[in-house]
């Protein structure tokens, strides 16, 4: 057959093709129904292996078999994202256990962030709740979030992402770790200075001190000085230290805010690498509440080290045409080659895709977890 002759023939097999897709999903609907009144799970994964084992028995070559397996595949989670679909609006089941709210109370409120005074957490804590908000500080995050949930402190500020350094992964590992959920976000531009004794000069400087990303985020300018380059837990601690060892060789990479607070002159304002760098604070409350008008959804969850798990998980976006914003993956100690990933989608929890998304998603995956809508 010519190319014309061809093309015909494909186009008589895909309207078959499409006839016979119709009626499957017509099954799919009365699977769902049948579902909805025996309470049975919409995911039956050794089903679905069985059935892809058999496919693949009816044709020949390994390619066909693979390329079947992947068919079937695709047309199986298409069933599943209807059936949840018609689980959802049928028997109204997805709700979350999470309070919907006007606004956040941020008066009359306590409020803590890692570090000292002068630090960026503490810039985030003030912009957020105002400047004469109550707020203190702790030596580390894991410190802050378990004020939170211990009901030490009504709000924690922490910072998870810097648009240069990437996400400040410890702290992902704290938001599975505490009972604590995500209710708002700040972004805080982050203007690295190099910081020293009022009586030093540049050329007097041999090592500098700082938090390991705010030396990542100035290395051009540092590197090219060759200084000696020691991290710190805090940029404000980094501070506080050249204050207290009144020893002109030593500066600090933080905030002009934090010379200001610590008695220190600007040597060189501006360092970075990128002068537009920012980083991301989250604001963590004990209680699971979200505003009407939030935008922004944090979930985790935990998939097996299998072909396709998170190409499947995904889908659930695309089905339901919900816009992924972010994935980050971190390692589950203690299974090997397992990951939790961490994902922001838009959107909010009323939503009915959203909702649909995530009864999939839990359904297909191992202890998905909503951090948070804001």
């Amino acid at each position: 057959m010519d190319l014309k002759e061809c093309r015909s023939r494909l186009d008589e097999i895909d309207r078959q093709i499409v006839e016979l897709f119709e009626q499957r999903m017509q099954v799919c609907k009365d699977v769902a129904v049948y579902k909805i009144n025996t309470g049975k799970e919409v995911y039956d994964g050794e089903r679905e292996q069985q059935k892809l084992l058999a496919v693949e028995q009816q044709v020949q070559g390994e390619f066909n078999r693979t390329a079947v397996r992947e068919l079937f595949s695709q047309m199986m989670t298409i069933s599943r994202r209807y059936q949840y679909r018609l689980l959802t609006e049928k028997s109204g089941l997805t709700k979350f256990e999470f309070e919907q709210v006007e606004s956040l109370n941020t008066q009359q409120v306590r409020v803590v962030y890692q570090g000292l005074e002068g630090a960026y957490g503490h810039m985030a804590a003030l912009g957020f709740f105002g400047q004469n908000a109550d707020v203190y500080h702790v030596p580390l995050f894991q410190d802050a979030m378990h004020a939170v949930e211990q009901g030490d402190a009504d709000y924690a500020v922490l910072p998870i992402e810097n648009s240069s350094a990437g996400a400040v992964i410890d702290n992902y590992d704290l938001l599975i770790r505490y009972q604590n959920y995500i209710v708002a976000e700040i972004f805080i531009p982050v203007n690295h200075a190099l910081l020293a004794r009022p009586e030093a000069a540049l050329s007097d400087i041999r090592t500098v001190y700082a938090h390991p990303q705010a030396l990542m985020q100035c290395s051009g300018f540092l590197n090219e000085n060759k200084w000696r380059q020691i991290s710190c837990e805090n940029n404000a601690v980094a501070a506080k230290k050249v204050k207290e060892d009144n020893d002109p060789s030593q500066a600090a990479v933080a905030s002009e805010t934090a010379g200001q607070i610590y008695d220190l002159k600007v040597l060189k304002p501006g360092i970075s690498n990128n002068l537009g760098n920012t980083t991301r604070f989250i604001v963590l409350s004990r209680k699971a509440m979200y505003r009407k008008d939030a935008g922004k959804i944090s979930i985790s969850f935990e998939l097996l080290h299998k072909s396709g798990s998170l190409y499947n998980i995904l889908g659930n976006f695309i089905f339901n045409q919900v816009n992924m914003m972010m994935i980050e993956s971190r390692p589950i100690p203690g299974r090997n080659w397992e990951y939790r990933f961490f994902i922001d989608i838009e959107g909010n929890l009323d939503d009915a895709g959203i909702k649909n998304a995530l009864r999939g998603i839990a359904a297909e995956s191992r202890n998905m977890r909503i951090l948070g809508n804001y």
